[in-house]
Protein backbone atom coordinates (compact mmCIF):
# COMPACT_ATOMS: atom_id res chain seq x y z
CA UNK A 1 0.00 0.00 0.00
CA UNK A 2 1.49 3.24 -1.01
CA UNK A 3 -1.10 5.43 0.63
CA UNK A 4 -0.78 4.80 4.53
CA UNK A 5 -1.38 6.22 7.69
CA UNK A 6 0.30 4.78 10.79
CA UNK A 7 -1.68 3.72 14.05
CA UNK A 8 0.14 3.47 16.82
CA UNK A 9 -1.25 1.22 19.88
CA UNK A 10 0.41 -0.01 23.27
CA UNK A 11 -0.40 -3.81 24.11
CA UNK A 12 0.42 -5.72 26.86
CA UNK A 13 3.06 -7.94 25.42
CA UNK A 14 1.43 -11.14 27.10
CA UNK A 15 -1.54 -10.65 25.78
CA UNK A 16 0.06 -9.24 21.77
CA UNK A 17 1.81 -12.49 22.07
CA UNK A 18 -0.81 -14.87 22.57
CA UNK A 19 -3.03 -12.64 19.80
CA UNK A 20 0.17 -13.15 17.68
CA UNK A 21 0.01 -16.89 17.86
CA UNK A 22 -3.34 -16.70 16.59
CA UNK A 23 -2.71 -14.51 14.07
CA UNK A 24 -0.25 -16.78 12.60
CA UNK A 25 -1.99 -19.92 12.45
CA UNK A 26 -4.46 -17.80 10.49
CA UNK A 27 -2.10 -16.35 8.43
CA UNK A 28 -3.45 -12.46 9.16
CA UNK A 29 -0.99 -9.73 10.15
CA UNK A 30 -1.55 -7.32 12.62
CA UNK A 31 -1.80 -4.59 10.53
CA UNK A 32 -4.34 -6.33 8.08
CA UNK A 33 -6.06 -7.25 11.23
CA UNK A 34 -6.41 -3.61 11.91
CA UNK A 35 -7.22 -2.51 7.98
CA UNK A 36 -10.50 -5.04 8.49
CA UNK A 37 -11.59 -3.57 12.03
CA UNK A 38 -11.55 -0.19 10.51
CA UNK A 39 -13.10 -1.07 7.32
CA UNK A 40 -16.25 -3.04 9.90
CA UNK A 41 -16.05 0.23 11.95
CA UNK A 42 -16.74 2.32 8.79
CA UNK A 43 -19.53 -0.09 7.56
CA UNK A 44 -21.61 -0.20 10.70
CA UNK A 45 -20.50 3.07 11.81
CA UNK A 46 -19.97 2.25 14.71
CA UNK A 47 -18.02 -0.53 16.61
CA UNK A 48 -19.12 -3.69 14.74
CA UNK A 49 -19.28 -6.17 18.51
CA UNK A 50 -20.84 -5.62 21.64
CA UNK A 51 -18.41 -4.31 24.39
CA UNK A 52 -19.57 -5.18 28.00
CA UNK A 53 -18.86 -6.67 30.99
CA UNK A 54 -19.81 -10.80 30.76
CA UNK A 55 -22.51 -11.63 33.65
CA UNK A 56 -20.87 -14.87 33.18
CA UNK A 57 -17.76 -17.25 33.58
CA UNK A 58 -17.07 -17.01 29.26
CA UNK A 59 -14.14 -19.05 29.40
CA UNK A 60 -14.11 -23.40 30.41
CA UNK A 61 -11.58 -23.28 32.58
CA UNK A 62 -12.97 -20.23 34.74
CA UNK A 63 -15.83 -22.84 35.75
CA UNK A 64 -15.81 -25.38 38.00
CA UNK A 65 -16.48 -29.23 37.21
CA UNK A 66 -19.71 -28.93 38.52
CA UNK A 67 -20.60 -25.39 37.00
CA UNK A 68 -19.33 -27.29 33.70
CA UNK A 69 -21.37 -30.28 33.79
CA UNK A 70 -24.37 -28.15 35.10
CA UNK A 71 -24.36 -26.01 31.77
CA UNK A 72 -23.70 -29.09 29.49
CA UNK A 73 -26.83 -30.65 30.53
CA UNK A 74 -28.82 -27.51 30.21
CA UNK A 75 -27.49 -27.81 26.03
CA UNK A 76 -28.28 -31.39 26.04
CA UNK A 77 -32.32 -31.13 27.66
CA UNK A 78 -32.56 -27.72 25.57
CA UNK A 79 -31.62 -29.88 22.12
CA UNK A 80 -33.80 -33.17 23.68
CA UNK A 81 -36.43 -30.70 24.20
CA UNK A 82 -35.76 -29.17 20.87
CA UNK A 83 -34.50 -25.86 21.83
CA UNK A 84 -32.46 -25.39 19.07
CA UNK A 85 -31.79 -22.98 15.34
CA UNK A 86 -30.94 -23.34 12.06
CA UNK A 87 -28.63 -21.17 10.64
CA UNK A 88 -31.12 -19.18 9.11
CA UNK A 89 -32.31 -18.46 12.63
CA UNK A 90 -28.94 -17.64 14.33
CA UNK A 91 -28.26 -15.33 11.28
CA UNK A 92 -31.60 -13.69 11.31
CA UNK A 93 -31.49 -13.31 15.49
CA UNK A 94 -27.87 -11.75 15.00
CA UNK A 95 -29.28 -9.31 11.94
CA UNK A 96 -32.36 -8.44 14.07
CA UNK A 97 -29.07 -7.50 17.19
CA UNK A 98 -27.52 -5.16 15.27
CA UNK A 99 -30.72 -2.82 14.49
Amino acid sequence: MANTAAVYARIDPTLKKEVDAILDKLNVTPSALIQMLYGQIKLNNGIPFEIKIPSQPIFVDELSKEELDSEIQKGQKDIENGKVHSVKEVDDILSEMKK
